[in-house]
């Protein structure tokens, strides 16, 4: 019997990718365009997997329905697995992976494209020049040479985007509750507090998973400690920011400026074309008027290499499950 996978979130990109992959597998995979939730968990009744993605509702209540239908693995196609209760999961005897590292480049090298546009105002100059304004008035930036970035989290994308920082020869500070020392050192990177990051640092990128510890890690007291002006990229969680605090910085000042490719409440907007429809976040339509704020559709790990390993690797995990094999990529 062929393995029966559940989709979740499926967009044509997906099926292109997951298709080409599956070629030499023959697993039979439902697309579905609806994210996992409650309401939409029935979808998976009688499917072995249900693979997800990363505004799925995966919840307590949602893998016992799960359970129910018949699920007996849930495979992320991402490297966040904050959106699923683990514990929830492995009460209901069903096991979770997920793809670690599908492109570190790509989420690092995006991370760059955000400071280089918000430093140079590249995106305010397109929408002049398009309009026959070949003024430079408002689009003055900095040399990013000899300026100090501040890394949270010390993962595999931190260490790419470290790497590539320092070719602009930029000062770097990390922070990282199990910092790499090694890596540090060869690297030219400062392991610090995140209180003197917040102090040093003129841009301020994070790069931590979201859990309890990390969850508004940049917040109004946060915030107070950085230096005067600071950026702030995110390419990694929303929830690492409390957005109405970033509002605040951005008004008063303290934050100069924020490139975000992902946002705290973004599931409902993210990875569709609301183009038609009033934006009814106040607080989203609000980051979006802002002429010093860059925000994107969580698309940092839109590379055609890393869709190739996202697929080839949450298929792998499937492969592994199916065969009884020891599962390398599991959420323990």
């Amino acid at each position: 019997m062929a393995i029966k996978i559940a989709f979740f979130d499926a967009k044509d990109y997906d099926r292109d990718s997951f298709n080409r992959e599956n070629q030499s597998r023959d697993y039979e995979i439902h697309y579905y365009k609806d994210r996992l939730s409650a309401r939409t968990a029935e979808l998976a009744r009688g499917k072995d997997v249900a693979c997800i993605f990363v505004n799925a509702e995966c919840d307590a209540h949602v893998i016992q329905l799960l359970r129910e239908y018949g699920v007996k693995l849930i495979a992320l196609r991402c490297a966040g697995f904050n959106n699923v209760d683990v514990q929830a999961a492995r009460d209901a005897g069903i096991r979770v992976v997920r793809v670690p590292a599908y492109s570190p480049h790509a989420v690092a090298e995006y991370a760059v494209t955000l400071m280089l546009c918000l430093n140079r105002k590249v995106y305010r100059s397109v929408y002049r020049t398009r309009e026959g304004n070949f003024k430079l008035k408002g689009l003055m930036g900095f040399d990013m040479y000899g300026k100090t970035a501040g890394i949270v989290g010390m993962g595999k994308i931190a260490k790419e985007l470290i790497k590539i920082l320092r070719g602009f020869g930029m000062d770097i500070v990390a922070y990282d509750p199990y910092p790499d020392h090694a890596f540090a050192e060869a690297h030219q990177t400062r392991i610090v507090g995140l209180d003197e990051l917040y102090a040093v640092s003129d841009i301020i990128s994070l790069h931590c998973p979201l859990t309890d510890d990390t969850r508004f890690l940049v917040n109004s007291q946060s915030i107070a400690k950085m230096k005067r002006g600071v950026m702030i990229v995110n390419t990694g969680r929303g929830k690492l920011i409390k957005t109405e605090d970033l509002i605040e910085g951005l008004r008063s000042g303290q934050v100069g400026s924020a490139g975000l490719d992902v946002y705290e409440e973004e599931q409902n907007y993210f990875y569709e074309d609301r183009s038609d429809k009033m934006i009814d976040d106040d607080k989203l339509a609000l980051l979006l008027m802002m002429p010093n704020v860059i925000l994107t559709s969580h698309q940092a790990f839109f590379t055609r290499e890393a869709m190739h390993n996202i697929a080839a690797t949450t298929l792998d995990n499937i492969a592994d499950w199916a065969a009884g094999r020891e599962l390398k990529n599991e959420v323990k």
